[in-house]
């Protein structure tokens, strides 16, 4: 229930210097004075004041500890909030919550201290899906695109365009109710502009989702080249450690790798595919097939040339996959005497495909076997990806499924309003797709989402948030 007092351990669960145990309701105080020892009842102290005492269970001392008070509505919660810092053992920390379950809390579920903070109004649903967000973030852009979640830019820019079709909506009841003093003539343009305004923005956000995807998941990379030109050997300059078998017989990759992997403030998700050749050994053709799947969705091809020798038809199947993708090219085994240079390359892009010429696609000398040039590929990586990522101070990034759909809802509904108004439809058929779209974005704040959605939301949260 929503009154009831709840507790949950806050921090890993892991061996660490500090523990917290969080305590949040109306009998937050009340629990807290039943285990707490220290100079004064926690009930009477200060609101946000830090208390040095003991955690005593049953007259023994279970910890040494300093206790938070904080009183609603000024906490995460917006209820009463009692927070023990306790050694960070697993033991003491899980021992700790024990006495205090023991005393009148009960378990939190998982994400319900965040969930109460959403439906005592402390926060949105889109922050509060920020807030695990930040909490998954793996790196740099994906952090700041969720505290910038968690501000509410997302809130506040559905929040303006629901404040605007709801004005358009209740202008066109009041006018339905009164006609003698509200003069709708000419209003048809008015709302058509409104409403065309508004798809262009719901398209923005929608169109932002890619990058809220690579933000937020990681740029999906897939290697692709020959046998034994060293795919492999790069995926392990890449992860820092010996992730795939390398060895001088070609096909010694049959299926594919995955690795995720840090670059900077970017995350790379990147599969190692089978070398692409023509082969009769039905293992390895389904692992050249699976290449070219995963090349076909891929963010980002890694093209990795075998210098050493000459370039033949598989080349050339490659460089068909990598036509309008971001690509890079790698000249590896620069190490060694080559026979493909840079301008070969380019000739034999170019020669296929126009338009890839024209990309200039990059191409890099490397050695993966004496990792040479790697810099330079990281460098390119980021060159392509950082200069397509948002600017977090003026524009916002959609990097939630759920959020997406709710946009696509709202833009279809809002198209019926123009085809409606196109085709001379009386005013109350606007208004049925204008709330709808209301409906649809109100979703994504929660002011119209169900019991059924906030509770699934909230249930994917770690326990003790």
């Amino acid at each position: 229930m929503k009154n009831e007092t709840i507790a949950a351990i806050s921090t890993g669960m892991t061996n660490s210097g500090i523990g917290i145990v969080r305590i949040s309701g109306e009998d937050a105080f009340a629990v807290a004075d039943s285990v707490y020892r220290g100079k004064e009842k926690l009930s009477q102290a200060e609101s946000h004041t830090i208390h040095y005492g003991h955690i005593v269970d049953d007259g023994e001392t279970v910890d040494e500890v300093l206790v938070m008070a904080m009183r609603s509505p000024r906490t995460f919660t917006g209820e009463d909030t009692v927070e023990i810092n306790c050694h960070g053992g697993t033991f003491v920390v899980k021992k700790v919550l024990e006495t205090v379950l023991r005393n009148g809390a009960r378990p939190a579920e998982p994400g319900e201290f965040t969930k109460r903070a959403f439906l005592n109004g402390k926060m949105d649903l889109s922050q509060a899906e920020a807030v695990i967000d930040v909490i998954n973030s793996e790196n740099e852009f994906a952090l700041q695109s969720s505290i910038s979640q968690l501000r509410g830019s997302v809130k506040n820019k559905i929040s303006n365009i629901r404040n605007r079709i709801i004005y358009h909506t209740a202008f066109i009841e009041s006018a339905l109710d009164d006609p003698e003093h509200i003069e709708t003539d000419g209003y048809a343009d008015t709302l058509k502009e409104a409403s065309e305004e508004i798809i262009r923005e719901l398209e923005e956000l929608i169109s932002s989702a890619e990058d809220g995807r690579v933000i937020k998941e990681g740029i999906n990379t897939v290697i692709l080249g020959k046998p034994n030109a060293g795919k492999s050997s790069l995926l392990n300059v890449l992860a820092g450690h010996e992730r795939a078998i390398v060895t001088d017989i070609e096909g010694t990759t049959r299926d594919i790798l995955e690795e995720q992997i840090r670059l900077g403030d970017l995350s790379l998700n990147v599969i190692d595919t089978a070398g692409i050749r023509q082969t009769e050994d039905v293992i390895e053709k389904m692992g050249v097939d699976r290449a070219k799947e995963y090349a076909g969705r891929a963010d980002l091809i890694i093209y990795v040339v075998d210098a050493s020798r000459e370039m033949d038809e598989n080349d050339e199947k490659i460089i068909s996959l990598i036509r309008n993708k971001n690509a890079v090219v790698l000249l590896n085994k620069s190490d060694l005497t080559t026979v493909v240079s840079e301008d070969m390359i380019r000739d034999k892009i170019k020669g296929m495909d126009e338009k890839a010429g024209e990309k200039d696609l990059p191409v890099i000398s490397v050695s993966a076997k004496e990792e040479k040039g790697i810099k330079k590929l990281e460098k390119k990586i980021k060159d392509i990806f950082v200069n397509k990522i948002i600017s977090f101070n003026d524009q916002i990034c959609i990097t939630n499924i759920r959020q997406k759909t709710a946009l696509t809802d709202a833009k279809e509904s809002m198209k019926k309003v123009v085809e409606s108004i196109y085709a001379g439809m009386p005013e109350d058929f606007y208004s049925i797709d204008l709330m709808d779209a209301y409906e649809s974005l109100g979703s994504i704040t929660g002011e119209s989402a169900g019991e059924d959605l906030i509770n699934e939301i909230f249930s994917k949260f770690c326990m003790g948030k």
